[in-house]
């Protein structure tokens, strides 16, 4: 706690904030052999607590008798919980209300308070200083949690109750507005999803629409190893509309010791590659020299990039496109790069078309392997793909590229709001910032 502390603010452990009416326990010990599926009262798990918020991931239940023979600490609308391992390890968020009886793990701390702002008190566990204060706190080699006596040594930052209410209200204004804006993606993401299924099954005709249904008009349709299609498309193999199709360097051509700190040619790894999504936030390179030696893997703007190997929330065969905005590069193994014939397909088209449900489950049929799946070139060349004419090919892509347009505008909106938090918790809960609770809350505007 380098910084100055204003006069009014005083430094408190955890203990200052416990009466006889507060609860600041550990969860309980609940083994899989006390759970029951069939049970009515919820098991909060490590996977539900997230950073400021409740991701209500979790689906593990408890009956009557077991949460009454282990005796279980009831949660309560308005609890704090704190994940004491990570990640981040210390992470806290409000218990909402569920409406059924609910409990939590041993991992996950249980915080109840009167004597303080329970939304202020969430969000300064949560602030860098206190979290900072935590991970010094820590234990473990190979995956570290801190005790609960431990955490009653941190150290918080304490103004009077007005002002935690002023800072809490302020941090709550923006997190409501981030929120709205989770939401609306969530929202564009559900359109995108089924607007993609639509156009690879229904296309766009004459009139700039989507055809009709083929439960209302079966004449305009064909079946086909892809399932039913306009009957004015084609359908062919990859292999026949590729031009090129390429996989990154074999075994010692590109290793990790070739990588260099100075920026020089970028190599697209397999983080990289997301769904229809360049991510360019994770960025390697290899010097110029040693890119020269590797022409066949040059990948340019607008190349499809195929994902060769998968995980569980990273499926094998995703693809997007190289921006145009970008330098060249080089494809890394398990990348492959793929350009289309042009007077046969659009990359564009293709990529989108890579990403469906149609083309994931015949990627499934050629997958290898059985901790991380993965296709070959050879068995990628054999996926069946529709061909519409180029000038389809090209609607289809730019009304999607609309639409993801909008979920990029509002994941820079979403970011923009998350820096402003971070900055907004920094001033706020560290009091660099004085407020005035005497004016009108001005929490919209902060």
């Amino acid at each position: 706690m380098s910084e100055k502390i204003p006069e009014d603010w005083e430094l408190f452990s955890i203990k200052h904030f416990l009466d006889a009416e507060s609860v600041f326990c550990d969860g309980d010990w609940v083994e899989s052999k006390d759970q029951d599926e069939e049970g009515i009262n919820r098991l909060i798990q490590l996977a539900d607590i997230g950073d400021g918020v409740f991701l209500d991931k979790s689906a593990r239940y408890m009956n009557n008798a077991q949460f009454s023979k282990l005796r279980c600490t009831e949660l309560k609308p308005g609890d704090i919980l704190i994940a004491r391992m990570p990640d981040p390890l210390g992470r806290a968020c409000l218990f909402p209300n569920l409406n059924q009886r609910c409990a939590t793990v041993v991992d996950v701390a249980v915080l109840r308070s009167p004597k303080a702002n329970v939304n202020w008190l969430m969000y300064m566990i949560n602030s860098h200083n206190v979290r900072r204060q935590i991970e010094s706190l820590s234990a473990g080699t190979t995956r570290t949690r801190i005790s609960r006596k431990l955490f009653s040594n941190v150290l918080f930052l304490t103004p009077n109750p007005a002002t935690q209410k002023y800072i809490a209200d302020v941090l709550m204004v923006i997190d409501q507005t981030i929120e709205k804006t989770e939401a609306l993606i969530e929202k564009y993401q559900h359109i995108k999803a089924g607007l993609m299924h639509d156009l690879f099954t229904r296309g766009i005709g004459a009139d700039g629409k989507l055809r009709l249904p083929r439960e209302q008009a079966p004449e305009l349709y064909q079946e086909t190893p892809i399932g039913w299609i306009p009957k004015d498309w084609e359908w062919t193999t990859l292999d026949t509309v590729n031009e090129s199709l390429v996989d990154g360097p074999f075994g010692s051509n590109l290793k990790t010791e070739h990588y260099v700190s100075d920026p020089g040619v970028r190599v697209v790894r397999l983080q990289n590659i997301q769904l229809t999504k360049y991510n360019d936030d994770d960025k390697a390179f290899v010097s110029n020299k040693h890119a020269d030696s590797l022409f066949r893997n040059k990948v340019i703007g607008n190349d499809i990039l195929i994902a060769g190997l998968g995980e569980d929330r990273y499926p094998v065969g995703r693809a997007c496109l190289y921006p145009d905005d970008l330098p060249p590069a080089i494809n890394k193994a398990d990348c492959f790069r793929l350009r289309c014939v042009d007077s046969l397909m659009s990359n564009g088209f293709l990529m989108y078309f890579l990403n469906t449900s149609s083309a994931r489950a015949q990627v499934r049929k050629y997958e290898q392997g059985v901790t991380r799946p993965r296709i070959n070139l050879g068995n990628m060349k054999k996926l069946i793909v529709p061909q519409p004419k180029l000038e389809e090919q090209s609607k289809i892509f730019e009304k999607l590229e609309h639409l993801g347009a909008k979920i990029d505008l509002e994941t820079k909106a979403k970011n923009k709001l998350l820096d402003k938090k971070s900055g907004l918790m920094h001033d706020l809960l560290t009091g660099k910032v004085q407020v005035n609770v005497n004016e009108p809350n001005t929490a919209a505007k902060a």
